[in-house]
């Protein structure tokens, strides 16, 4: 793989830039790999834990402790993590079909939820497809501020409108495919003080996606009733092969079991069928795989930046999960992206990405993914729509050195672009 002079003394000069962010992500990764350690000591894992169930799966030991470990790390009352859940979306799926009753109304207070969940709350597809909204569920929306912030007065006349209607206050704490900051830790934990001080028996669930690990505390810890993810993102370290988990208070979390199998069983049943190391083992890496991508998507900022690109976040602004955004402004620039992050990629690298009408999504996307688990965000991957401004979103890198990689090679890969539109 080549890259120009050039852009290797740029990622050199970035290094050399960079060095007090990368210090304060090791920071953070250690710490957080303490509070796991701790975890795993205090409920005594051992090698038995990692023996598989078959069948119902009852009285599965490494099962049932992999729950109480995570609440424990997520600052939680339980949670439950199953490699039955087939991604984010379902994961999310799962805990507000749990949670949310007919003539309920779930209120999305920070904007548009992320494009696969418009399927599963009703606002896009076809009617009487089993949504949230054919089932009675009422759905409104309060949009952030222009500097990112929660509107709060326009949460409250939503809540003094719908009253105790709103079962559910739901946040996003990633920017999904919107281009808009990242919500914080403490951020969220305001809105969730806000929101119990009108209602308290509004449950506030956090889509957690793309954001476990890169603070020191997790949405559950300040406030939030139920959080959601996907193991193959963070939480997985690059391990779990499939995947997701819920933690909140004990009632989400009971309410949100029932859905996952069925009314009376909740997380008592699931065969683990062998997987149960794997997702300790992702839990293990999880702190240090997330530091990782957080590093790579500082360079990608800085890179970018210096080549004229807008970019979200800055190199030098505090961030909130693994994301990075490049504001493109064409869709040859988008795909020229994408492509050089496949170039960049461990596996599948001689395939060269296309958009494509992908399901759940209004627009065509565009998704580079060089990945030893198909779909694994937190593996170097870049995907973005095919609409203004055309936006690549960036994240993941399972090691820094890989990650460093695919960078240069998306840089140069857009670099290679222009010079072919100027005729050089």
């Amino acid at each position: 793989m080549t890259f120009s002079p050039e852009l290797l003394a740029l990622a050199a000069q970035a290094e050399r830039d960079l060095k007090p962010q990368f210090e304060y992500v090791d920071n953070i990764s250690f710490a957080n790999t303490a509070r796991v350690m701790d975890a795993f000591a205090e409920f005594r894992v051992s090698e038995a834990m990692f023996q598989p169930s078959s069948g119902y799966g009852y009285d599965d030991r490494g099962r049932d402790t992999l729950d109480l470990i995570w609440a424990h790390v997520m600052g939680a009352e339980a949670a439950f993590v199953r490699h039955q859940i087939v991604n984010g979306t379902q994961a999310l799926a799962i805990g507000l079909f749990g949670l949310l009753r007919p003539g309920d109304v779930m209120l999305s207070i920070a904007g548009k939820p992320y494009d696969t969940l418009e399927e599963v709350i009703g606002i896009a597809g076809t009617p009487g497809n089993g949504s949230l909204r054919d089932f009675g569920v009422d759905y409104a929306q309060i949009d952030l501020l222009p500097d990112g912030q929660f509107d709060y007065p326009a949460i409250r006349r939503a809540m003094e409108q719908h009253g105790a209607r709103v079962k559910v206050a739901f946040i996003q704490r990633s920017k999904g495919y919107l281009n808009r900051k990242t919500l914080t830790v403490d951020e969220i934990g305001e809105a969730a003080k806000f929101i119990h001080a009108l209602s308290p028996d509004t449950y506030v669930v956090v889509d957690n996606c793309y954001g476990e690990f890169v603070e020191t505390r997790e949405p559950t810890a300040v406030g939030a009733d139920m959080i959601i993810g996907s193991l193959i993102k963070n939480p997985g370290g690059g391990m779990a092969e499939t995947g997701g988990y819920i933690a909140g208070t004990a009632r989400a979390v009971e309410l949100a079991s029932y859905r996952l199998t069925s009314v009376g069983v909740g997380g008592e049943v699931g065969a683990t069928l062998g997987q149960t190391k794997s997702l300790y083992k992702g839990l293990f890496y999880a702190p240090h795989t997330t530091a990782q991508a957080i590093k790579t998507a500082l360079l990608a900022a800085y890179v970018f930046e210096k080549l004229g690109y807008r970019v979200e976040p800055k190199w030098n602004e505090v961030r909130s999960d693994i994301i990075q955004t490049v504001i493109t402004e064409s869709p040859e620039g988008l795909c020229a992206f994408c492509r050089g992050i496949q170039a960049g990629s461990p596996v599948d690298s001689f395939v060269t990405p296309e958009p494509w009408d992908m399901p759940g999504y209004g627009d065509k996307v565009i998704m580079a993914a060089g990945a030893f688990t198909q779909g694994a965000s937190i593996e170097l991957s870049a995907d973005g729509p095919l609409r203004p401004p055309y936006t690549a979103f960036f994240q993941g890198g399972l090691t820094y050195e890989s990650g460093r990689i695919g960078i240069l090679s998306a840089a140069q890969a857009m670099l290679d672009a222009q010079n072919k539109t100027k005729g050089f």
